[in-house]
């Protein structure tokens, strides 16, 4: 029994009820990419799974695997991002991220720049340095380029400050990634760019963009 069981460090981006007192979750992992995990009773009252498994969870999940899946036995929670998720709109910002991740990770592939991305994009949500506009756009720009799928940034058609910010972006590790900023004018012209990447680079209708916008 005790060879099934792994430990994984992720975030929770997805979930859904299954029976009357079931969940199904989906993790982002470090370690396995994306999964999903089996959480039986987590919608009790009382279950000790309850709030671990929740969208944005971050932690380590002690998992069971099974011939085709996985069980959920325990978790140890790091960070709910409660304060971000109490506030309506930076949680709309932050289940856009969620929707990010679910859709370039992929199952059992490791991705840990994703997760990392991910992490520290919730965080700065939830202690906002910048506009919660432009925390979105750099990190749709950082993850589509994560992802090998960022085009140039046109030095004749865009601005210095927009061209810098996207090299800085690119070059800079994911825990470094916000730590720039932008003069107003320049924030607005690097906002309307990765907008306009993003809808050309992404190929389905992300609900919760729907509601920002």
């Amino acid at each position: 029994m005790a060879d099934n069981l792994l430990t994984v460090t992720g975030m929770v981006i997805k979930d859904e009820p299954i029976g009357e007192f079931d969940r199904r979750v989906v993790i982002l992992t470090k370690e396995k990419g994306k999964i999903s995990v089996f959480a039986k009773g987590a919608r009790r009252q009382n279950s000790t799974l309850a709030a671990s498994t929740n969208p944005f969870a971050f932690g380590r999940f002690t998992l069971f695997a099974g011939r085709n899946s996985y069980s959920l036995r325990e978790a140890f929670i790091d960070n709910y991002f409660e304060g971000m998720r109490s506030d309506i709109t930076m949680a709309f910002y932050g289940m856009y991220f969620l929707e990010i991740a679910d859709y370039y990770s992929r199952e059992n592939i490791e991705d840990a720049n994703l997760l990392r991305l991910l992490y520290q994009g919730v965080r700065v949500l939830e202690n906002p340095i910048h506009s919660l506009k432009f925390t979105k756009a750099v990190f749709e720009i950082k993850a589509i380029q994560i992802n090998g799928e960022l085009p140039p940034c046109d030095e004749n058609k865009y601005s210095p400050g927009v061209v810098k910010a996207v090299a800085y972006i690119t070059e800079s590790p994911v825990n470094k990634v916000f730590s720039f900023k932008l003069s107003e004018e320049s924030e607005n012209e690097f906002i309307e760019w990765a907008k306009e990447v993003s809808a050309f680079t992404f190929d389905k209708k992300f609900t919760s963009l729907e509601l920002i916008e």
